[in-house]
């Protein structure tokens, strides 16, 4: 029976893809067979003529197994905007059934299904689900990644609550740091700590362009 986890942020550009990376690296370490997920992905490049989704090729990158795009991306749209608006723009409509069948057919393919959301947890999908709704419809445990700046606290705390609200489970949680000249830092990590009774699965220093396999390291999948 495969497994599978929510990773959300506390905002956009926090890490999410890249601690959704080091996950499936984690896991695969341990002889899993691991794939990732992002259910809508907004913000294109274009590479030697083709579309190029960052997100989506990292995620497929650190997983070890293939499997249909349509099921771990159902959703692509070129603006780096919400993805509601993108797709409104684009004339579609973003369909929770649509994913929880892409997610369902990787289940068929993965002891281990990482599914990254997009922005923060409550990003609207359509005109009335959220990125909340989709995690409680997967009704997968969530890992919260937190970027550690000004503002971080209220922001962690605002989203451990929502997450509750939904009736979901908070697995975890991962501090990256995100400014490295923060002031007491470590006074905001212990607050966190404090206040977020999930466990705390690792912290990651400031260092733009690590990579995903190196940040594996630094996380304790044990504590899942």
């Amino acid at each position: 029976m495969s497994r599978g986890y929510f990773v959300t942020g506390t905002d956009t550009g926090v890490g999410k893809t890249l601690v959704s990376a080091a996950l499936l690296h984690a896991f695969a370490a341990q002889g899993l067979h691991v794939v990732g997920m992002k259910p809508v992905a907004a913000g294109c490049e274009w590479r030697d003529g083709e579309p190029y989704w960052e997100d989506v090729a990292q995620l497929q990158a650190a997983s070890n197994i293939e499997a249909p795009l349509q099921s771990r991306n159902p959703y692509r749209f070129d603006p780096p905007i919400a993805p509601h608006i993108a797709a409104s723009q684009a004339d579609s409509r973003i369909d929770l059934a649509v994913i929880h069948r892409g997610y369902t057919d990787l289940q068929n393919h993965a002891d281990i299904i990482i599914v990254e959301g997009a922005g923060g947890f409550y990003v609207p999908l359509n005109e009335s689900d959220t990125m909340a709704d989709l995690a409680q419809q997967l009704a997968l445990p969530v890992i919260l990644v937190v970027g550690m700046r000004l503002g971080c606290i209220n922001h962690a705390l605002l989203t451990v609550q929502a997450i509750l609200n939904q009736g979901l489970v908070l697995a975890g949680w991962v501090a990256n740091q995100l400014d490295p000249g923060m002031l007491v830092r470590e006074d905001n990590l212990a607050t966190l700590q404090h206040h977020i009774t999930a466990p705390l699965l690792g912290v990651l220093p400031f260092h733009p362009g690590v990579g995903s396999a190196e940040t594996a390291l630094r996380l304790q999948i044990d504590r899942l």
